[in-house]
C-alpha cells in the first residue's frame, strides 16, 4: 500500500486498539489485587527493563526480601515475615509491573508494523502517539506513586494511587474512543439532531470518572473497612469525624470523610444513570446502539452501587472489591461509548 488509508476507517487498527484496551482492563483488576493483598510495595526497585525478569537464584530472593525489609511497611506491618510470604506479595506486584510492560509492547510493536504498511488512517496517527506518550507517562506516575510508600508511609499516598487510576483511566477511555473512530471511519455529513444528549452524556461520563478517582481514595485510606453500616455511617446521616485538621487532609486522608464523599457521589451516579436509561428508552432522537448504551449505563450503574454496598458491609473481600474495581471500569467503557455515539456525525 502507498498510501495512508484517507477514509479514517480501518477495522484492523480497531481491533488492535480493542486488544490493548483488554490488557488495560486487566492491567487496573490486578492493579486493584496488589492493592488489597498489601503487595504494591513488595518491590522496592523501578527497572523498566531488567525488572522484567523475576529473581532467579535464591541469592537473588534474598536481595530483594532485603530490600523490602527495610521498608517501613515491612517494619510496623509486616515484621516477622517470611521468606515464602514475602514471594507470595512479590508475584502479584511483579505480574500487575508485567502486563504493564505487555501493555505497552502490546501497543508499540503494532503500531510501528501499521504505521510502516501505512495502515493507520492519517487522522488517528497523532493520536495513536499520544496514545504511546500515555503508556509511558504512567509508567513514571505508577513508581511515583510508589516511591510515597518507601521512607515515611506504610502504604502508597492516596492522592498518587488516584493520580496512578485516574491516568490508567484516562488511558483506557481514549483507547476506547479511538478504536471506535477507527472502526466507523470518518464521520460523514452533518451529525444527527441528537439534542442535548451530547452534554448529557459528557457530563455522565465526567461523574463516573470522578467518582472512580473518589474510590480510589477510599481504596488509598482503606476506608472500606470502617462505617461498615449501610444506609448511615456507624449510625450516622453524617459522620461526626469526618474533618480533619485542613481542607486536604480531610479531603484525600480522612477515612469517613473519603468514605461519605464516595457514597454521596455513588447516589447522583445512580440517580443520573436511571435518569439517562429512561430517556433513551423515550427518546425520539435517540436510535439504535445509543439507545442501547443509555440503557446499558443505567443497568450498570445500579449493579455497581449494589455491588459497592454489599462490599462494604462484608468488609471488603477481595473477589466483591475486584468485582467492584471492574465494574466501575467497565460503567465507564459504557459512558466513554455512549458520548462517542451521541456525537457520532
Amino acid at each position: 500500500m502507498t498510501s495512508f488509508l484517507k477514509d479514517g476507517r480501518s477495522q484492523t487498527v480497531a481491533l488492535w486498539l480493542i486488544a490493548v484496551t483488554a490488557v488495560v482492563f486487566c492491567m487496573v483488576v490486578v492493579g486493584g489485587t496488589t492493592r488489597l493483598t498489601g503487595s504494591g510495595l513488595s518491590i522496592t526497585e523501578w527497572k523498566p527493563v531488567s525488572g522484567v525478569l523475576p529473581p532467579l537464584s535464591e541469592a537473588d530472593w534474598r536481595k530483594g526480601f532485603a530490600l523490602y525489609q527495610a521498608t517501613p511497611q515491612y517494619r510496623q506491618v509486616n515484621a516477622g515475615m517470611t521468606l515464602a510470604e514475602f514471594k507470595a506479595i512479590f508475584w502479584w506486584e511483579w505480574f500487575h509491573r508485567l502486563l504493564g510492560r505487555l501493555a505497552g509492547l502490546v501497543f508499540a510493536l503494532p503500531f510501528f508494523v501499521l504505521l510502516a504498511l501505512r495502515q493507520i488512517p492519517l487522522r488517528l496517527i497523532w493520536r495513536c502517539v499520544i496514545l504511546l506518550a500515555l503508556g509511558g507517562l504512567q509508567g513514571l506516575v505508577g513508581w511515583w506513586m510508589v516511591q510515597s510508600g518507601l521512607e515515611h508511609r506504610v502504604s502508597v499516598a492516596p492522592e498518587r494511587l488516584a493520580a496512578h487510576l485516574g491516568l490508567a483511566l484516562i488511558l483506557f477511555c481514549a483507547l476506547i474512543w479511538t478504536a471506535m473512530e477507527a472502526w466507523s471511519g470518518q464521520g460523514r455529513g452533518r451529525a444527527a439532531n441528537t439534542g442535548a444528549w451530547p452534554l448529557a452524556a459528557t457530563a455522565f461520563f465526567a461523574a463516573v470518572f470522578c467518582q472512580c478517582l473518589l474510590g480510589a481514595l477510599v481504596a488509598g485510606n482503606q476506608a472500606g473497612l470502617v462505617d461498615n453500616d449501610w444506609p448511615l455511617m456507624n449510625g450516622y446521616l453524617f459522620p461526626p469525624d469526618y474533618a480533619k485538621d485542613g481542607v486536604w487532609a480531610t479531603l484525600a486522608h480522612s477515612q469517613a470523610a473519603v468514605q461519605f464523599n464516595h457514597r454521596m457521589a455513588a447516589y447522583g451516579v445512580v440517580i443520573a444513570a436511571v435518569g439517562l436509561a429512561s430517556a433513551g428508552l423515550n427518546s425520539r432522537l435517540l436510535m439504535g446502539q445509543s439507545r442501547g448504551l443509555a440503557l446499558a449505563v443505567g443497568v450498570l450503574a445500579v449493579f455497581q452501587a449494589l455491588l459497592g454496598v454489599a462490599t462494604l458491609m462484608t468488609r471488603v473481600p477481595l473477589a466483591l472489591a475486584l468485582g467492584h474495581q471492574a465494574g466501575a471500569a467497565a460503567l465507564l467503557a459504557v459512558a466513554t461509548a455512549l458520548m462517542w455515539r451521541v456525537r457520532r456525525p
